[in-house]
Parts: structure tokens; sequence; C-alpha cells
């Protein structure tokens, strides 16, 4: 008898399901995106306890490792009194160079995190469940280049009672996105994984 090979919607104790078959389990905007990039059968989305939707909670209570975990943060700054603002998709074992790479990407004199309400507002998405998939079309999207050799991360759903599981290389067929390299830095304390 062969072996069966592992489950691709499978990661930690996280199981889950084509975005095609609950559609419920998604926010709107985030199913319109993957929709409309004709992602809902290679996208799975797995339901959890909203309570736990935090990248620390999430890691922990459902056995994930930090580099499956992706945070998708918006990011915001001002050049001749014009808001420029990104989303940022780093694996939770990095910290987004904010003031380095995405800086210069945005091309502003100091970028920083948006207001949770603001961000909330803007994505249409809820807080500890932003996603890069159904952003405002305007918005980069700056991807880790680390993400897309990821065989399978754990994102944001654009709701807070699941999480979205695709292979890594998906992010780089978001319209907007661009792959940066060195945009998520080691995070302060954390052993230098070469």
């Amino acid at each position: 008898m062969t072996p069966s090979a592992p489950d691709p919607r499978s990661l930690g104790s996280l199981t889950a399901v084509p975005v095609a078959e609950r559609p419920e389990l998604v926010g709107a905007p985030v199913l319109a995106a993957l929709e409309a990039l004709g992602l809902t059968a290679e996208a799975g989305v797995a339901g959890i306890d909203p309570a736990v939707s935090d990248t620390a909670a999430t890691q922990a209570e459902y056995g994930l490792d930090a580099g499956a975990l992706v945070n998708c943060v918006i990011v915001g700054g001002r050049r001749d009194g014009i808001e420029r603002v990104a989303a940022l998709c780093v694996p939770s074992h990095l910290r987004a160079d904010v003031n380095g790479a995405v800086k210069r990407m945005l091309d502003v004199r100091k970028a920083s995190f948006l207001p949770r309400d603001r961000a909330v507002a803007d994505s249409g998405m809820e807080f500890g469940g932003i996603s890069p998939f159904g952003l405002p079309p305007d918005w980069p999207v700056l991807v880790e280049a680390s993400v897309l050799g990821t065989p399978l991360v754990v994102i944001g759903s654009g709701i807070r009672a699941s999480k979205l599981l695709l292979p890594g290389a998906l992010l780089e067929r978001i319209p907007s996105a661009r792959i940066v390299d060195g945009l998520g830095l080691p995070a302060a304390g954390a052993a230098d994984p070469a």
C-alpha cells in the first residue's frame, strides 16, 4: 500500500476546503478578488475561533510554524501632500522594514502603520483578518520575496472567523503585487536563521 501524499490544504491542525465550497467563510472583497483571479478552487479556507485570529494566538492554537503565517498590514505615508497607502505581506517571524524598504517603495519621507480603525474602514475587512486579496486596486501589495517559495501560507480571509491557506506563490497573481527582497527583516531578539 502506497502512503498517501500530505493534504495540500492542511497545515498544523488547520484543515481547509476550497473557497468555492465555503464562500461564506470569506469576506466579500476577498471572495470577489479570488473569483476574479480564478483562485476559488486553489485557495483553501478554514474556519477558526475569532478569539484566536491574531497571529501569535493562531500559531499557538493550531500548531503552526511562524514562517507559514503571513501578516498583511496596511501602511501609509505622504509625499507632496498626497497620501500613499500600501499593504505589506511579511512572514510572522520577520518584521516589515517600514522605515527602509517600504519608505523607498512608496517614495515617502516616513511610513507608518495605519491606525486600526482606518485600516478596517479603508480595506473593508475585519481587523485580524485583513487579506492581500480584495484591497483597493490602487494600493500596491508589497510581498516579501521569501513568501513565494513557501508551499502553504496562512493569511487573512477578510474576516476573523477564518484563514486562507494557499501556496505562497499565488500572492504574485494579485494585480498590484510587487515582490520585494528584504521587505522582512529579522525580528528583534530572533535568532539568525543562517
